[in-house]
């Protein structure tokens, strides 16, 4: 294993309800990156096929066309699309953090797949909890999504979806699991709405997304990479966002890549460009916040407070052997 990795976190705008445009891109977008050395790449929360943010702003009844279309440009994880990716990605040599809406049966999950130097998928997991109106849409994770750190030649690589950075016990084990390399998925994020148009949360801005991210890093101790959408002015009818005050266009991108004490470690861009955001990192660095704070080692006291995980993933069907 290396300790000195070049990252990256991309800032784009998903090929809309298109999954084979959405491959074409995540191919074109992973070319460009091995062509820069970058050798461990974050994607954004459902990057494939887009995050349908009109379940928000619109009645169901008014998006119902549009999850229909959701639906058949959802990715399967065993597909001819998936393939593709993972062909791009061993040509590449780099380890890839792709985040998609996952097409299992008649279900959709907010899936994120990890896929080494190798072209192999190491490990795949879904969102645990999809959001308020987002489990209109998706399904929840099992027991399986529960592991979120893997071994790679680039360190060990962590990577969660959007709010799952707000459950504190869920990043506490992935914590626990060692990771140095966090890929943090969000979709598009945007600045607050004129309060004299809408009553609008402050959590639920590409700021607030942006700073949990950073909190991370610093309760972590590990290096994040914040991988953002863009929602450009073009694409907001066919995402049925005409009108509404909330998804301000172009706009939505907030990443950046934080270091293991939460400093930025290159310079941002603008909310509605696109661009992979790059650091060369040392992983020995994690060593200089670890040795102020290790919160599943010197700084914790598990005879006061500890974690229970329940690791048996739930069956739909369970045979009774004769």
């Amino acid at each position: 294993m290396t300790a000195r990795i070049r990252v990256g976190a991309v800032q784009a705008e998903p090929v809309w309800l298109d999954l084979n445009g959405s491959v074409d891109k995540t191919i074109s977008l992973i070319e460009g990156a091995a062509a820069d050395g970058v050798q461990v790449l974050g994607f954004p929360e459902v990057w494939i096929p887009g995050y349908p943010w009109s379940m928000w702003t619109s009645s169901v009844i008014d998006n119902s066309h549009i999850i229909h279309e959701y639906m058949n440009n959802s990715m399967a994880r065993d597909s001819d699309q998936m393939r593709r990716i993972q062909a791009a990605v061993m040509k590449a040599g780099m380890f890839v953090v792709l985040g998609y809406s996952e097409r299992d049966g008649g279900s959709l999950y907010m899936g994120q797949s990890f896929i080494s130097p190798e072209g192999e998928i190491v490990h795949h997991r879904r969102k645990i909890k999809p959001t308020h109106i987002e489990r209109t849409i998706w399904g929840e994770g099992q027991a399986e999504s529960l592991k979120c750190v893997v071994p790679s030649p680039f360190g060990k690589i962590g990577g969660l979806n959007c709010w799952e950075h707000l459950q504190p016990l869920l990043r506490y084990y992935e914590y626990s699991q060692g990771v140095q390399i966090h890929v943090a998925s969000w979709p598009a994020e945007f600045e607050m709405p004129d309060p004299k148009k809408l009553a609008w949360l402050y959590h639920e801005t590409g700021e607030a997304s942006y700073r949990a991210s950073q909190f991370m890093a610093i309760e972590g101790q590990c290096f994040v990479l914040v991988a953002s959408q863009v929602l450009t002015e073009e694409n907001l009818e066919k995402n049925n966002l005409i009108g509404n005050p909330v998804t301000k266009a172009p706009g939505g991108g907030f990443s950046m890549i934080f270091g293991p004490d939460g400093k930025p470690l290159c310079e941002p861009i603008g909310a509605g460009e696109e661009a992979i955001l790059k650091a060369d990192i040392n992983l020995r660095d994690i060593d200089y916040p670890k040795a102020f704070i290790d919160v599943v080692g010197h700084y914790a006291r598990p005879d006061l407070l500890s974690l229970l995980v329940n690791p048996t993933t739930d069956k739909h069907v369970t045979s009774m052997d004769k």
